[in-house]
C-alpha cells in the first residue's frame, strides 16, 4: 500500500534523514523507533508533504512526487502531528469539521461525528467546548479523531503517547488497534519503544537518519540490541 524509496531530508547542509526505504502493507500497523534527533519526526513530515525530500513516496502505487499536503489528505493520508496540532480557540466540533474540509458528502461527514463520538465518547461531552481547554488525553483523542474525518486509509502518528498519563496513552492505543482492525493503516513514530512494538506488526529503527534494522515486531522486542538501547533491558 505505502513504499518509501530512498528518502532523503536536510536542513541546509544538515541530513536528518539519508536514504530510508520500508514498505508497509495494507492493513498494517508498521513503526518507527529511535532516539531523539534519529529523524523520526522528519520522516512523518516528508511523507505528508510538509517538508520537501529527496527519493520517492508511493501511495496505493502512485507516486507522490510533487503532491501538496492537502492532496495526499484527498488520496487517503492524514497526519497526527506531535504535539496534536489542535486549533486551540476553536470547539471540539469544528476542529472535528475541519479535518472532513475535503469531503462533499454531508451525510458521510455527520455520520463520522457519530463514529467519532463513540469511539471516544468524552469528545461527545465536550463537542462545544473551546479545544484549548481539554486536557492533554482529551486533545490527542480530538487529534486522532480530526485526522480520521478525513476518512484517511493511511494514519500517520507522531509521538502519541507524548505528556500522557499511563491509563490515557493505554486509552488511546486500544482506540489504534480497534482503528487498525476497521481497516485503517498506520505508521506510528514513538519515543515509547516498548508500547510501540507491542502495538505494530513490524518495526524499523531509525539511528542518525539511517534505517539500521527492520522485522516483525515481536522479533524485534526480543533482539539483545534494541532491548539494550530502546527497551532499558
Amino acid at each position: 500500500m505505502f513504499q518509501v524509496e530512498n528518502l532523503r531530508v536536510a536542513y541546509g547542509d544538515i541530513q536528518a534523514v539519508k536514504g530510508v526505504s520500508f514498505s508497509v502493507q495494507s492493513g498494517e500497523i508498521f513503526t518507527l523507533i529511535g532516539a531523539n534527533g534519529a529523524g523520526k519526526t522528519s520522516t512523518l513530515r516528508a511523507l505528508s508533504g510538509q517538508l520537501p525530500y529527496g527519493g520517492d513516496v508511493f501511495l496505493e502505487g502512485r507516486s507522490l512526487a510533487g503532491v501538496a499536503p492537502e492532496e495526499r489528505v484527498a488520496r487517503g493520508l492524514a497526519q497526527v502531528p506531535e504535539g496534536r496540532g489542535i486549533f486551540g480557540n476553536l470547539t471540539v466540533r469544528e476542529n472535528l469539521r475541519l479535518g472532513a474540509w475535503i469531503r462533499q458528502d454531508p451525510a458521510g461527514v455527520r455520520e463520522d461525528f457519530e463514529r467519532m463520538f463513540t469511539i471516544f465518547p468524552r469528545l461527545r461531552e465536550r463537542q462545544d467546548q473551546a479545544a484549548g481547554t481539554l486536557s492533554g488525553g482529551e486533545q490527542q483523542m480530538l487529534a486522532v479523531s480530526r485526522a480520521l474525518m478525513s476518512r484517511a486509509r493511511l494514519l500517520l502518528l507522531d509521538e502519541p503517547s507524548m505528556g500522557l498519563a499511563p491509563r490515557l496513552v493505554q486509552e488511546i492505543y486500544q482506540v489504534l488497534r480497534d482503528i487498525n482492525r476497521q481497516g485503517v493503516t498506520i505508521v506510528l513514530v514513538e519515543q515509547n519503544a516498548n508500547l510501540a512494538l507491542r502495538l505494530a506488526h513490524r518495526a524499523a529503527v531509525l539511528e542518525t537518519g539511517t534505517i539500521t534494522l527492520t522485522g516483525e515486531s515481536a522479533g524485534l522486542l526480543e533482539n539483545p540490541r534494541v532491548r539494550a538501547a530502546y527497551l532499558g533491558a
